[in-house]
């Protein structure tokens, strides 16, 4: 979209990794004239307008809401669903308001609730697959988000328009936009991201409770660094998907914890033709989508 300013002011709430990379390439790409930031804390404010990801900020939320257009909620899940309860009354429908958690039914509900059983028109439910195991403003990235899906949710009440503003917003980003529903996108992250940031947290806190933990992360191999790296993401922000999501969760630990035992089993059985089984299995799923990774990138 070259350098065409679509919307005069983008206002982030909550200026992270997320919001702060959405911020940079808005800024950097055309797509809002102005882009401004609404926390508590002035200190991560302070460095993005420093820093210049931000054009300026405000403590008070009814001043940043003045002259917005799109509203990005970028705040852990269930502050993102307060968020949404303290902004809609104070903006008409005209002003969209989309958000970037992780979890989207509990968000829907919420909005669903706010509108007296029916989903608010310029509510557009989305979520970037993206991101690091850093947070913070000082991580954010104007390039996040090239070659990364952002799944957006629109219920049958959300407004035609208003989604086309937001796909437009992400894809300035250069970003893949996608559609699906609500239940099929908790369900899918549940077992893509959700479980494995949960089985890394267990992992990790799991082997440094033992006597020989000292030595056990000493002698660690790049194995361990790579399967554990996401342990070190935000604890908040995944506490609050562990339990927005908790169902499909647990129904992923679930179904993994049943497989887990089918291959201890097969250990235990020294059972070398279903280890092998399972392995190779496994193997060629995880080349063919590092070969669509690969593909993404080219």
């Amino acid at each position: 979209m070259g350098d065409q300013v679509r919307i005069n002011k983008l206002l982030i709430i909550g200026l992270g990794l997320i919001g702060g990379s959405l911020a940079r390439a808005a800024k950097q790409r055309g797509f809002a004239a102005h882009v401004c930031a609404y926390g508590h804390r002035d200190v991560s404010l302070k460095k993005g307008l420093k820093s210049g990801v931000i054009d300026s900020y405000s403590l008070n939320l009814v001043e940043a809401l003045v002259g917005v257009d799109v509203v990005l909620i970028a705040t852990p899940t269930l502050i993102a669903n307060q968020m949404l309860e303290d902004i809609l009354p104070l903006v008409d429908d005209s002003v969209v308001i989309t958000d970037a958690a992780s979890v989207k039914g509990s968000f829907v509900e919420k909005a669903r609730a706010l509108g007296g059983g029916k989903m608010p028109g310029n509510v557009v439910p989305g979520h970037p697959i993206a991101g690091s195991e850093q947070s913070g403003v000082d991580a954010s990235d104007a390039d996040l988000y090239v070659d990364h899906k952002v799944i957006l949710t629109p219920e049958p009440e959300t407004n035609a328009v208003a989604v086309e503003l937001i796909t437009a917003m992400w894809r300035a980003t250069g970003a893949e936009v996608v559609s699906m529903g609500v239940q099929e996108h908790d369900a899918i992250l549940s077992a893509t991201s959700h479980l494995p940031h949960m089985l890394a947290y267990a992992l990790v806190d799991a082997l440094a409770g033992r006597e020989t933990s000292a030595d056990i992360f000493k002698f660690a191999a790049g194995g361990f660094r790579d399967f554990t790296r996401i342990a070190s993401s935000d604890p908040i922000m995944w506490r609050d998907i562990a339990l927005a999501n908790r169902h499909e969760i647990l129904h992923s630990i679930d179904q993994f914890s049943e497989y887990l035992a089918l291959l201890r089993d097969a250990i235990d059985r020294a059972d070398k033709e279903l280890i092998e089984e399972i392995f190779t299995r496994a193997k060629h799923s995880r080349d063919m989508f590092s070969a669509e990774l690969a593909k993404r990138k080219s």
